[in-house]
Order: C-alpha cells, then structure tokens, then sequence
C-alpha cells in the first residue's frame, strides 16, 4: 500500500502535475502540468544568461568600434542591468522551486490518503480551500510577494553593490563595465587615509549624535510630562496640547524655520543676541556649533513625542508607593530614583533602544536643517554634522560612489542591530515577566 504515495511522489518529482494525474486529480495535475511547462520554457531560455550576467557582469562595453571603412557605436553590456536581471530570475527561479517542492508534496500527501482507503478532493474542494482553510497563507501571499521583490531584492542588491568597483566618474556602465572586486571596498573604507579618517570621524560623531539626541529627548519629554503631572498644575489639558504642537508641523517646515531662525547672518536669534551686545555665533557654519544647533533642534522634535508616551506611563504608577515614600519622609529626589525612573524605566526600555537606533539613522533631522555642512576639506565627501546615513546619501546621489555606500550600509546594519539586540537581551522587561515589586 506504501506503494501509491511513493509512486506519486516519484511522478511529480519527474514533472509537477503527474503525481496529480496518478492520485485521479486530473484538473489539478493539468493545471500543475501547464505551470511547469512554462516555468521550464521561461528558465530555458532566461536562466542561463541571468547565471552569465551575475558571474561575469558583462563583457562588451559600449564604445566606437570599426566595422569594414566605418566606425559604429556598438551597445555594450549594461551591468547593473544585467546584475538586476538576473537577481529578478533568480528570485522567479527560488519560487519556481518551491512550487515544484510543493507538488512532490501535495502528491505525496495524497497518496497516503488514497492508501488509507479515503478518497483525494476534487479541484473545486482544492481551489476552495485556498479561501477556506488555508485563507490566511492566501491573502498573505501577495504583500509577502510584493517584500521579496520591492523590499528584500533592493537589499540584496544594495549588498552585491559593496564587492564590486561600481564607483563614478570611470565605473559608470555601460561606457565602462563593472567588476566583482570582493573585499576590496572595506578594505580602502579602512586602509585608505582619507577614507579611514573620514569614516572614523563620521562614526564617533554619529555615536555622539545618537546618545544626545535620545537622552535629551528622553528625559526631556519625561522632565516635561512630570511637571504638567503635578498637581499644583491647573489646566493639564491646555499644556498638553501646547507641546504637542512642534509634533503636529511637518519635519520638513520646522527644519526650512529653524534654518532661518539661527542663520548666522540675518537670522532672528543672533539680531537678538546682537541687541544684547553679544557676537553674532555661527550656529550653522561653526563646527562645534552646528553639532549643537542639531542637538537643540531634534529636541524641539523629539521632547513632545516623548512626552506623550510618558503621561501614559506616569499614569501607571500606584499613587499609593509615593503616599507611603512621603510617609517615610521621602525627598522628591528619592521618591524619582527609588519609584518613577524604575518603573518608566521598565516599561520604556525598549522604547529608549528604539530611539537611539533611529537616531543613528535619523536622516531628516541632520539632512533638512544643515545638509551634513559645515563642509571640510578634510572628509571625503562629508561635512562636520554629517551621520553615516547622510554620507552614504551623499555618496550615492552626489558622487555616485556606490560601493563604497553600499559598504557603509552594510556597516551601519551591524552597527545598529549588534548594539539593539544586546541592550535589548540586557533590560528588564526582556529577562522579567512581571515588574519587581
């Protein structure tokens, strides 16, 4: 009896569909039958120059060439076109295979129940099923679908980028053709002086970056959220919609305002300061200062998002643990280091690993109020407020230095997901079920 799911199994393994046909499924199996039909027309005529195209790159450039008396253009290989050409296939190729695997599957499991006396669905009860027992994996199959070729393939590619030479003005296909190079680009990002000094300064102030901005948004949305908790405070309401507003403003007006705001030459804060006798300040053109001004203005964007967040922690707290610490004779101090920063703390933690994350890449908040400047002949590419993720997008769009984007991408991946997973295994509402008491 073990024989019909094992002959079915062999059948499909020789093409998708027969094992179908073997276990009386005959509309199935037909159906089975055309998909591999054309899948393996589709692979036979695309897949071996997807395979050539991702190991070679291409091998004709486009350049002038003389046929006969004449001299012609002749088109080249494009091989970014080629590279992804055939990462597409490739894909198709992987889906393909499932699907293969999934017939032998299908074939098998339906020749145990034919073994076991029952008899196989028919096609309707089969089609039906993909609306009825398996309706989730149905609907869930195109958005997965659409992040295998829109969100997991540009990744990929964005990876492959980094152990090629693709890098303008004399990498630019198809003039030129691109090479695989291995680990040549990390090797110059950290061997070569001026990318090395670059990089290495880039990164420092990106650390730097990602710990102010969070601790000051941090605590700052929390020092706000306690004040208007107090109950001395009268019209909680009022406060709470007023700092909420720097939020409601789109990053991008707030950023074009406070670029005005501290412009060094005409903005309103140095003809104030001017009229209290103090030198204009380079907010935006001085090192030093620039790093400041970006601090100062993601705090204005950061605090009131923060503060939200923390009136709803704030309102978990047992009133009855700060009843019996002023019993006790607690000071304020005390009662915010023994019972409020512990508990916020607590449930906050993953929010504040989150943050220092996304302030790594925190793109707008560098990129719209100074661009990365103040420019420096001593970086490559960068200036003095540029965080790796606004180098690489300088890097990319600017100078069309691709690989060596690429890389820092990769960089930047294991930067954040090494520091992200550790801190996260190290809190508390990781390792404890329930608060400690």
């Amino acid at each position: 009896m073990r024989r019909m799911s094992l002959t079915a199994s062999i059948m499909s393994l020789i093409a998708p569909g027969l094992g179908q046909l073997y276990n009386r499924q005959f509309i199935k199996g037909l159906v089975f039958l055309v998909i591999d039909a054309l899948g393996l027309w589709y692979f036979i005529n695309n897949l071996p120059r997807a395979v050539w195209g991702i190991v070679t790159l291409g091998e004709q450039k486009q350049g002038m060439q003389k046929v006969g008396k004449l001299t012609v253009m002749v088109a080249g290989d494009h091989s970014i076109q080629l590279l992804v050409q055939g990462l597409i296939i490739v894909i198709f190729f992987l889906i393909f295979v499932w699907f293969y695997a999934q017939a032998v599957l299908d074939a098998y499991r339906n020749g145990i129940l034919r073994e076991s006396g029952v008899k196989t669905a028919s096609f309707s009860k089969s089609a039906g099923s993909l609306f009825d027992k398996t309706f989730p994996y149905t609907m869930l199959a195109v958005p997965a679908i659409g992040i295998l070729f829109l969100t997991i393939m540009p990744i990929i590619f964005g990876i492959i980028i980094a152990f090629t030479n693709f890098s303008g003005p004399n990498v630019i296909p198809p003039s030129a053709l691109v090479d695989w190079v291995g680990f040549k680009t990390f090797t110059d990002l950290f061997t070569l002086k001026t990318w090395s000094y670059t990089f290495w300064n880039v990164l420092l102030w990106t650390v730097e970056w990602a710990i102010l901005a969070t601790i000051t948004t941090y605590f700052g949305g929390l020092l706000v959220a306690m004040l208007v908790q107090q109950p001395r405070v009268k019209f909680k309401k009022f406060w709470r919609t007023l700092f909420i507003v720097p939020f409601a403003i789109p990053a991008l007006c707030s950023a074009l305002i406070m670029n005005n705001l501290f412009n060094g030459e005409f903005g309103p804060v140095n003809q104030y300061l001017a009229m209290l006798g103090i030198e204009k300040i380079g907010w935006l053109t001085n090192p030093h200062w620039a790093r400041f001004t970006v601090v100062l203005v993601n705090s204005w964007y950061g605090i009131p998002v923060t503060m939200m967040m923390m009136f709803g922690v704030l309102s978990t707290i047992p009133k009855d643990l700060y009843e019996a610490a002023d019993v006790d004779g607690a000071s304020p101090f005390q009662k915010f280091r023994s019972i409020t920063m512990p508990r916020v703390l607590f449930v906050t933690a993953p929010v504040l690993i989150a943050q220092f994350a996304g302030n790594i890449n925190n793109f707008n908040s560098i990129y719209l109020l100074t661009g990365g400047d103040p420019k420096t002949g001593e970086y490559q590419f960068a200036g003095k407020t540029d965080l790796l993720v606004t180098w690489l997008y300088k890097l990319t769009l600017d100078n069309a230095k691709y690989n060596f984007a690429s890389a820092i991408g990769i960089i930047i991946f294991f930067i954040i997901a090494s520091i992200s997973i550790y801190s996260y295994l190290q809190t508390k509402s990781f390792k404890e079920e329930d608060m400690v008491q």
